[in-house]
């Protein structure tokens, strides 16, 4: 299905395009920022299988693109290394996209609930649904349910981009990486993108 990107949703002013996730000092301020509670993390789902394509059907798992076993593993390795970091969970929420699902599921278990607001743009052909998803997307990253945890939304690169107002490379938002937000008014203010070897690496596991 062709995607829209960035037409017919609302956006924030345009951040200049970065080549890759954060490294360093600027990676240890996301992980501090996720340790500390109090931010909402959407997080794009695991590796896939890139030999299958979406047919926009949701309820069809045959015919979407699905994680392949690297995937499933680095899904929930993610939990693993949450809960090595002592990463205080609050809200997960998840596209209806199978691979979003069973990211959210190997990463955080039962307590990740599906959100159709976080459907992908394939999935949602029309304009002012889409306009409506990224809306909320836009206002849900500034808002965690408590500020003692970390909410988390499982979802995919374009919404988040559109959310953004700009495209996401692959290089800066890989799958299984996580974009993290603190509070802000009217939408999230982005802190940093980390990958989840990143993650992976401050946790020791």
């Amino acid at each position: 299905m062709r995607r829209r990107h960035l037409l017919a949703a609302p956006v924030l002013a345009v951040r200049p395009a970065h080549a890759a996730t954060a490294q360093g000092a600027e990676a240890a301020l996301v992980i501090a920022a996720l340790r500390a509670g109090g931010v909402v993390a959407v997080m794009r789902h695991g590796i896939t299988d890139r030999s299958q394509v979406d047919t926009g059907d949701l309820l069809n798992r045959a015919g979407q693109r699905n994680l392949n076993e690297a995937g499933r593993a680095q899904s929930e390795r993610v939990g693993r290394a949450f809960a090595a970091l002592g990463i205080p969970l609050g809200v997960v929420l998840s596209s209806p996209v199978f691979r979003a699902r069973d990211t959210a599921a190997l990463a955080f278990g039962p307590r990740a609930v599906v959100e159709p607001l976080l459907t992908a743009d394939d999935y949602t052909p029309d304009a002012t649904q889409l306009a409506r998803q990224i809306g909320w997307l836009r206002t849900r990253t500034g808002r965690p349910s408590s500020d003692r945890t970390t909410d988390m939304l499982v979802g995919h690169i374009v919404p988040l981009g559109m959310a953004l107002g700009r495209g996401l490379g692959q290089a800066e938002f890989p799958e299984g990486s996580f974009a993290v937000f603190a509070p802000g008014a009217l939408a999230g203010r982005l802190i940093g993108i980390i990958s989840a070897d990143t993650v992976f690496a401050s946790a020791g596991v």
